[in-house]
């Protein structure tokens, strides 16, 4: 029978591991005993590892779907929100997201959903080989079958939430996705931390149809704004627990500025977005899905460049080329 290595983090919460097909293994999502019932923050993604994984949690922690009281989900991507259907349907408890998210979950995820061929579109006037278009378009509809059934959604328009009968303040910290919410409690200084800041690896921020076009600049203001909280415990969702925030925070900085400096150089003479990944990224194997975020992360990186003046974006017949 499987059982869950669930970590305890203080009064009535647990961090608990949720594996995913992914090569972070895990998405660490959140259960919080209340005084009358239970509240998740994230769900994972769905494909019955995960399913097993959460009948194991609900035993051990002896928890009735019923007594499930509310879902809150950090994102819509789908290591976070793909559950999200089916832990609604064992539950009945509504499900609540950003209202940016919740927009980007009917987009990406909703049966109208045209995302996939709007990336596409996207990555060839970006300079994406057709055969890697098609490629990846075929990736994300595949993937949107692990995103079922779609849940009913709430916005979360409140400023605080209670998670294990503690009053957590809802942070919204948009770069890796417009409506990522991170949750902070004050009193004993733990941050919910989501995908904003992560322990080895640095969060994926892309531009995509639809969302905001210069993420990165987001993502940064969004790092400032954490960076002033009292934070001794950062609790993420891939990857160990943070006690060093601040430093990391710091390190992710470095890389970035590392990362626009490099793109700058390799984009003097004038290149697309493409080219530019395939400079940065391709001395290694990369899979589609892979592939799909090393060009949209370029972007974000190459957008940034443009708004501050450091490269300069010219519109081409046949592709968008940048040059400084």
């Amino acid at each position: 029978m499987t059982q869950i290595e669930m970590e305890w983090i203080g009064d009535e919460m647990y961090r608990v591991p949720i594996p995913v097909p992914f090569p972070m293994k895990y998405v660490y999502c959140y259960v919080g005993r209340e005084t009358d019932g239970w509240s998740i923050v994230d769900v994972g993604f769905r494909y019955p590892e995960a399913i097993s994984a959460w009948e194991a949690v609900f035993r051990q922690l002896g928890i009735k779907p019923r007594h499930v009281q509310a879902i809150y989900i950090t994102h819509f991507h789908p290591d976070h929100f793909g559950l999200a259907g089916w832990m609604q349907q064992q539950t009945e408890a509504p499900v609540w997201i950003s209202e940016p998210d919740y927009a980007m979950a009917e987009r990406v995820w909703g049966e109208e959903s045209v995302q996939a061929s709007e990336v596409g579109a996207m990555f060839r006037r970006h300079g994406v080989p057709d055969e890697l278009v098609t490629d990846i378009e075929e990736s994300m509809w595949k993937l949107s079958l692990r995103v079922s059934p779609f849940p009913v959604l709430t916005v979360l328009d409140r400023s605080e939430i209670v998670l294990g009968q503690r009053r957590w303040a809802v942070i919204p910290v948009p770069g890796h996705s417009d409506g990522l919410i991170s949750f902070y409690q004050p009193e004993s200084r733990q941050l919910l931390a989501s995908d904003h800041v992560l322990d080895r690896i640095t969060p994926n921020i892309s531009v995509w149809p639809g969302a905001y076009p210069n993420p990165l600049e987001q993502y940064f203001a969004s790092l400032r704004k954490v960076e002033e909280l009292e934070v001794d415990v950062a609790l993420p969702a891939h990857g160990a627990v943070i006690r060093q925030f601040r430093e990391r925070i710091s390190d992710i900085f470095r890389h970035h500025e590392q990362r626009l400096q490099k793109m700058k150089t390799l984009a003097t003479s004038g290149r697309t977005a493409y080219e530019v990944a395939h400079l940065v990224f391709g001395h290694k194997p990369l899979t589609v899905h892979q592939w799909r975020f090393a060009v949209a992360e370029t972007l974000a990186h190459l957008e940034y460049l443009v708004s501050v003046g450091e490269l300069q974006k010219e519109e081409h017949r046949h592709a968008i080329v940048y040059r400084q």
